[in-house]
């Protein structure tokens, strides 16, 4: 069984979205028969790389982050083009990871079900996936082991997204999960508030700019 392991994040580097694959991919490992490859969507427009990866892929993973409670626009329009290449084809599994900087994961449901109903429109088999919250802080926590400390309840939910693509369920096998990092609220939001601050200062702006409104 092939894997495409699909980071739809505009991030070509050190995004969220690519942290959990990597995480996702560890889950994986070690397993008999499966094999996993990695695909990008960091733009608008289907690259012939990855077509080429995806045809090849027995089961499709996208991540992504949360896009004013939706998928990012140019994941959109990816997913635009994909319809017209295989609405009607092959049946191919689908599972998705939405993380979002806010401290709920179910902040995601709506896009896990934008893409749920992607797949009944096109013809896949939408199997499951994760909402993830506190997406923010995994960057800075790069080397905390997944296991345990504030990592552990996402690592919990990709063992079990591991698990279901290992035993084929499908069509119900999974449900969506929502999980935040293991990390005190209020702190998570110091955080969040200090890092805005420290961004937009080495950007040539003013905290005070923060609250600015269209």
């Amino acid at each position: 069984m092939k894997i495409a392991l699909i980071d739809a994040s505009l991030k070509a580097k050190g995004s969220t979205s690519g942290i959990l694959l990597e995480d996702l991919r560890h889950c994986l490992s070690g397993r008999e028969g499966m094999e996993t490859v990695n695909a990008a969507l960091h733009s608008p427009q289907m690259q012939e790389e990855t077509w080429k990866k995806l045809e090849c892929a027995d089961v499709w993973i996208f991540a992504c982050p949360l896009y004013v409670d939706c998928l990012p626009g140019h994941l959109l329009s990816c997913l635009g083009q994909m319809e017209e290449k295989y609405r009607g084809g092959k049946e191919i599994p689908v599972y998705g990871i939405v993380n979002c900087g806010f401290y709920e994961g179910i902040q995601a449901e709506t896009a896990l079900k934008v893409m749920q109903n992607w797949c009944a429109k096109v013809g896949f088999t939408w199997c499951g996936g994760i909402g993830v919250g506190g997406g923010g802080a995994l960057p800075m926590m790069a080397a905390a082991p997944p296991e345990h400390g504030p990592k552990a309840p996402i690592n919990k939910a990709l063992l079990a997204m591991a698990e279901c693509i290992a035993q084929g369920s499908q069509n119900g096998g999974w449900e969506n999960h929502y999980v935040s990092v293991a990390f005190p609220r209020v702190l998570y939001k110091m955080a969040a508030q200090t890092g805005w601050r420290h961004e937009i200062k080495a950007n040539g702006g003013k905290a005070k700019d923060l609250g600015k409104r269209p």
